[in-house]
């Protein structure tokens, strides 16, 4: 049974006014009081991440490790939620999972990573951190990734931006500050919503955060499938494949079945399932316009970018340290260790998770300084 979020009818709705941004507007042009403002906020919220460095525990020091450790031996938490179904302008629908928050206090809108849902253990996390604190929490779900089969000719991929930009735009009316944290590739699908359509981000968006994005599919890509002889690859394959294949019974032609089917590879699964339905000329072109790092100096939210150096999937010189260092939005929390969407930290009997705490900090910071500036 599906739950209507209760919010919807009694939260005041408020005027949606979303970002001026001029064309070609880039921080080298912008107002030297608002660049000057937007400095000393960076430096106030970096001081704030640095004070709580990760510390990586001497019992999982491997970033394979880290990868694997939550989805295997992470308790899973029990929250309180309700479910709706979302209507899309084409006719589709999303499934959205809401954990109700206090009144007059934010919202957080998370999206997960590749193949994940609400109910991964990271959202979980952060779902819990949240209610602690009084704060809303929405969880959208990719088209193709709820208990029921989407029903547009399309599922979702790394790039795809239109679901989070029709949430983000129905939700912001309803409370007076938003944020919005992506994990992998919902840290990609975030990223590259800001850079790419800065205008459009509703004003009270403050704040957003992604963890262990794909800075560069180009590069990503191919080396996920040449890990450790393909067994990561092989992991997302075998629900890939099988969504692929039961979307063509909805929609018969729309694939090569036998080709999804064949496929050893992300890449080739990309190349022939992923850029068909979306309209990609091949896998090359899927990767090289919709990789997140190119839409970096378009953004105007401050952002925190977590990523380790040894996270297996996104080879450290993908990392945009250079490009992080001198925007004034994004801040950036590049370290040596902590693998894929994990830094665990603390004792075997007692992890904590290092990723989803500096999250609650920077959205806690830049929160109260959103307090102070009205």
């Amino acid at each position: 049974m599906l739950l209507t979020n209760p919010k919807i009818h009694f939260r005041p709705v408020l005027v949606l006014k979303c970002r001026t941004v001029m064309p070609n507007e880039s921080t080298a042009t912008s107002s030297a009081p608002a660049r000057a403002d937007q400095r000393a906020r960076k430096r106030s919220a970096m001081a704030v991440l640095n004070a709580h460095a990760y510390r990586v525990p001497w019992w999982l020091t491997n970033g394979h490790l880290q990868t694997v450790w939550a989805p295997f031996f992470r308790p899973r938490i029990q929250v309180q939620r309700t479910a709706e179904r979302l209507d899309t302008p084409d006719g589709d629908f999303v499934m959205i999972h809401t954990a109700e928050g206090k009144r007059d206090m934010p919202a957080v809108i998370m999206l997960h990573g590749l193949e994940g849902s609400a109910n991964s253990k990271y959202i979980l996390g952060m779902t819990e951190k949240l209610a602690a604190l009084g704060w809303t929490s929405i969880t959208l779900e990719y088209r193709g990734c709820s208990d029921e089969m989407n029903l547009a000719p399309r599922m979702y991929h790394s790039g795809e931006t239109t679901d989070l930009a029709m949430l983000a735009t129905r939700i912001a009316p309803r409370y007076e500050r938003v944020y919005l944290a992506g994990f992998s590739l919902g840290g990609n699908v975030i990223t590259k919503w800001l850079g790419e359509s800065p205008d459009e981000v509703p004003e009270n968006v403050i704040a957003a955060a992604a963890v262990c994005a794909p800075f560069d599919l180009t590069v990503a890509g191919p080396h996920i499938d040449r890990l450790l002889g393909g067994l990561y690859a092989r992991h997302f394959l075998r629900t890939l494949q099988r969504k692929a294949i039961a979307k063509e019974r909805q929609f018969p032609g729309c694939i090569d079945v036998e080709r999804v089917r064949a496929a050893r590879t992300l890449r080739d699964f990309d190349n022939d399932a992923t850029a068909v339905m979306h309209g990609f000329d091949g896998v090359d072109h899927y990767y090289g316009t919709q990789r997140c790092g190119r839409y970096l100096d378009g953004i105007r939210v401050p952002i925190l970018l977590l990523s380790s150096a040894d996270d297996p999937f996104n080879p450290s010189i993908t990392l945009p340290r250079e490009e992080a260092d001198a925007s004034d939005y994004l801040h950036p929390q590049f370290t040596d260790r902590g693998g894929h969407v994990g830094f665990v930290y603390g004792s075997p009997f007692a992890q904590r998770y290092w990723a989803e705490e500096q999250i609650v900090r920077f959205f806690a910071c830049y929160n109260e300084m959103a307090g102070k500036s009205q």
